[in-house]
């Protein structure tokens, strides 16, 4: 029997269901289960292919309508100005389910290609039309161009015409006539009658242009060049190329034959410019005429564009919606199959069991909108499949089951580690984050996006600020938790707070300050006597070292004792006490004992003691190296030797029980089975429990694992099992050393991140404050400081270390405690839904 509440502390209880719906509601069933998204619906046709199941042809259908609507959507966003999009909320709703859907869905695509139509004929016509103004620019900037070479050519002919007249150097005369093949006194391209050829090219190919014609001409040939300063742009792709006129002169239709040859591989345009500078005159009139034409036939044309975009960005967003929805309804429909007798589709798949009645009443909803009276069937099928892990989850948990998604997905029903990182995590982060002013930073910025997480939804985040606005509640702990452990350590901003009056005084004796103690003890967190003490650090780092070792030993303790509801609930007797028992016993006798005696010399005030403190570390280690001696300086209380012998020897019997009895136990069961004459039990409605499921059979070694379902059965292997229980022992005995030192992070985090803090204060306003710069010049420096300092601690010690102690403290989560427990081996539960994920929200 479930029960009526969601608990995280176990996956929710899941049942396999059967339905026979109606051909003529089929849709809105579909429809009706994808808007609750409670149902995970099964292939039913896993050996039929895509092509060849029956609703193909109408996804085909709605793949082409998709694309219509992301190809509006594209030009949409490349109009400039942009045209506004209304959001879905404010579209009217489009009619999706019931008796006219289908009729809706026909009208749509028909007007989804009549806007392709319209569009496509808009878009070739602008894009004729840009290529055309391109053509006419540039032949506008040629005739422009070869007016001026023209002109200047015009004017040298007259300046050494002149010359000639009054005598004055033949040898310009001649190099006149060998530049322009003219004598002074005729025309411009008479004389040798030179002819030329003209055009453009983009302007990075015009030097290879160049040395290309002088080889081939071998310099028989005159060639002038000018760039042209406005980028010519593409009306297709929106690219911008620069281009370079030239103009070339030469003898002979071979030579101009071979110039227009080159000049067109090299991807020139060449355009006929007469040499009569009357006509060019003409020529270039009559080209801007045209380009004025063709730019008010392309605003017109932009106009219409923009109006016809403007209607369909009224409508795209439910269109986008109701494709997408009609989408997902009929790739789930090719999951059914169809009974011929009956005349109906079969479809089967998961729903947590709660959710049952609410789904019933969600068919019968169904049938009402499609205005008929056949409900659809639904049927609890009894089956030996492992259902998929379902955690219920809410705003607030999601964060914190998402990190431990993030390891495995957690066997079905099997004890939920998540439920417990919500207070764990953030501890544990804390622990290497401890400051009140940091924690008060961290807690007041998660509070705000809590606060105002609406109109941040609503706003549109980008991927960076989306992930921290999606752990928002676990910052808000971490910032929480952060604050406790900075009363803990006495510190806010690498500053100590002074609320209680410390346990020891500093009088001035003979120019010394030498602390005393006043008896009294500072009832919460560290002694701010300690922040500034020569013997600061040394007091923080031992304090701090053996309160992670402490964290570090119960966390995995707690998570051992996790296995003890895992085994219970799968009927796993043996895991108890061929497991479970040793595996604690191992860690208690070693690092609990370890734990204990930290707490017991803690408890001891050696300043009235005979003997100095032992060395905890030293007393372990020849704990191993020496047992029952107790060396000078380890000596921690009476009868150590006989406690330590007592305990090394429960830890040495733990590892062959580890080792030995589990897989002795799995051979004795196997051969009273072989004995009995029988193969393989765990098949038949014997084999289930009494909600209808199989129980999950165990490995070699006795893990859970997920039936097979294709009804292979798997033989009693002792090698295996063997090799499989000398690597978990193996395993789990060397990581019980490894891992407790890896909970050190703790103690190194808290350290690093307090000096760091102390650093940047020394650096900025402490630096600010003894400075000697007036009154004016020290409170614009102390300002200047302060914003650096805070600007400093935002980036670094919160951002920077804040991420940093989030990684260790999901390291410490994912290997060191769910190692422990964590079987991570089921599958998730992935519902139909016409939820839209976040991400595509964004995109």
């Amino acid at each position: 029997m479930s029960s009526p509440y969601p608990s995280l502390f176990r996956s929710e209880e899941m049942s396999l269901v059967q339905l026979y719906i109606p051909s003529e509601v089929s849709h809105d069933t579909i429809s009706e289960l994808a808007e609750m998204g409670n149902f995970q619906f099964k292939d039913l046709n896993p050996t039929v292919t895509s092509f060849q199941r029956p609703f193909t042809s109408r996804l085909r259908r709605l793949g082409e309508m998709s694309r219509r609507i992301r190809l509006f959507h594209n030009q949409i966003t490349a109009v400039v100005p942009p045209l506004g999009i209304p959001p879905l909320s404010a579209v009217p709703p489009f009619t999706t389910v019931g008796p006219r859907a289908q009729n809706a869905f026909d009208e749509l695509d028909d007007k989804l290609k009549e806007h392709e139509r319209r569009l496509n004929e808009m878009n070739k016509s602008w894009e004729e039309l840009g290529k055309r103004k391109g053509e006419l620019e540039e032949k506008k900037w040629v005739l422009r161009e070869t007016a001026g070479f023209f002109n200047e050519a015009e004017h040298r002919h007259t300046e050494i015409r002149t010359s000639f007249d009054e005598g004055d150097d033949r040898t310009a005369l001649l190099e006149h006539a060998a530049e322009f093949g003219t004598l002074p006194g005729e025309g411009i391209s008479g004389g040798f009658d030179l002819e030329f050829v003209s055009g453009t090219i983009e302007r990075h190919r015009m030097p290879t242009f160049e040395r290309i014609l002088w080889r081939v001409l071998r310099g028989n040939l005159y060639m002038n060049y000018s760039e042209i300063e406005e980028p010519f742009v593409d009306p297709i792709s929106g690219k911008e190329t620069y281009k370079d006129v030239f103009i070339i002169f030469a003898h002979g239709p071979e030579l101009l034959t071979k110039i227009r040859k080159v000049a067109e591989s090299m991807g020139g345009t060449l355009y006929n410019i007469d040499s009569s500078q009357d006509k060019r005159a003409d020529s270039l009139r009559e080209t801007s005429a045209r380009l004025e034409d063709v730019d008010q036939i392309l605003f017109n044309m932009s106009q219409t564009r923009r109006v016809e975009l403007s209607k369909i960005a009224e409508g795209i967003e439910a269109w986008k919606d109701a494709v997408r929805r009609e989408e997902e309804i009929y790739k789930t429909l090719n999951l059914l199959s169809y009974d011929q007798g009956r005349k109906t589709l079969v479809a089967e798949g998961w729903c947590p069991t709660r959710d049952i009645t609410a789904i019933q009443l969600g068919l019968r909803r169904a049938v009402d909108t499609a205005g008929t009276s056949v409900p659809a069937i639904l049927s609890e099928l009894r089956t030996h499949q492992t259902p998929p892990t379902f955690h219920r989850t809410d705003k607030f948990t999601e964060g914190f089951q998402t990190i431990i998604d993030s390891y495995g997905m957690a066997t079905y029903q099997e004890v939920n580690p998540g439920i417990f990182a919500v207070i764990t995590f953030p501890f544990l982060f804390a622990v290497m984050f401890g400051d009140i002013g940091h924690g008060i930073l961290a807690f007041l910025a998660a509070s705000v996006m809590i606060l105002y997480e609406k109109k941040l939804l609503k706003s549109g985040l980008d991927e960076i600020t989306s992930t921290f606005f999606f752990g928002r509640y676990i910052i808000v702990l971490m910032g929480a938790f952060s604050i406790f452990t900075g009363f803990m350590y006495n510190d806010i901003f690498s500053k100590s707070l002074s609320i209680w009056q410390s346990g020891w005084e500093f009088p001035h004796e003979a120019g010394a300050v030498v602390a005393k103690a006043t008896g009294n003890v500072y009832p919460f967190g560290l002694d701010p006597g300690w922040h500034g003490a020569e013997n600061g650090l040394i007091f923080t780092n031992s304090y701090k070292m053996k309160m992670s070792i402490i964290l570090g030993v119960i966390h995995m303790s707690f998570a051992i004792f996790l296995q003890v509801p895992n085994h219970i609930h799968f009927k796993k007797p043996l895991n108890i006490y061929a497991e479970f028992i040793p595996q604690i016993l191992f860690m208690w006798s070693i690092f609990g004992y370890l734990v204990v005696c930290i707490i017991y010399k803690w408890s001891i005030d050696w300043s009235q003691s005979s003997s100095a403190p032992p060395g905890l570390l030293n007393m372990l280690i020849y704990m191993f190296l020496s047992p029952g001696t107790i060396e000078p300086g380890t000596q921690l209380y009476a009868g150590q030797g006989f406690v330590q012998v007592v305990l090394l020897m429960i830890a040495m019997v733990c590892v062959p029980w580890m080792l030995c009895l589990k897989p002795y136990m799995l051979w004795r069961e196997h051969q009273k089975i072989v004995g009995q004459g029988y193969g393989q039990i765990g098949s038949g409605e014997d084999a289930q429990d009494g909600e209808g499921r199989q129980p999950e059979e165990e490995d070699e070694v006795g893990n859970s694992v997920a039936p097979n379902e294709g009804g292979e059965e798997h033989g009693f292997e002792m090698g295996d099992v063997i090799i499989h229980q000398v690597i978990h022992t193996i395993e789990f005995c060397l990581g019980c050393i490894s891992n407790t030192a890896s909970y050190l992070r703790l103690w190194a985090l808290s350290l690093a991140h307090a000096q760091l803090s102390e650093v940047l204060y020394d650096m900025t306003i402490s630096g600010a404050f003894t400075t000697k710069a007036g009154l004016i010049g020290q409170s614009i420096y102390i300002f200047a400081m302060f914003a650096m300092w805070f600007f400093l601690t935002i980036a670094i010690l919160c951002v920077m270390e804040g991420l940093s102690a989030f990684l260790h403290a999901l390291r410490l989560h994912w290997v060191e405690a769910n190692g422990k427990h964590y079987m991570a081996g089921g599958y998730a539960f992935t519902p139909l839904s016409f939820a839209i994920p976040e991400d595509d929200e964004t995109a």
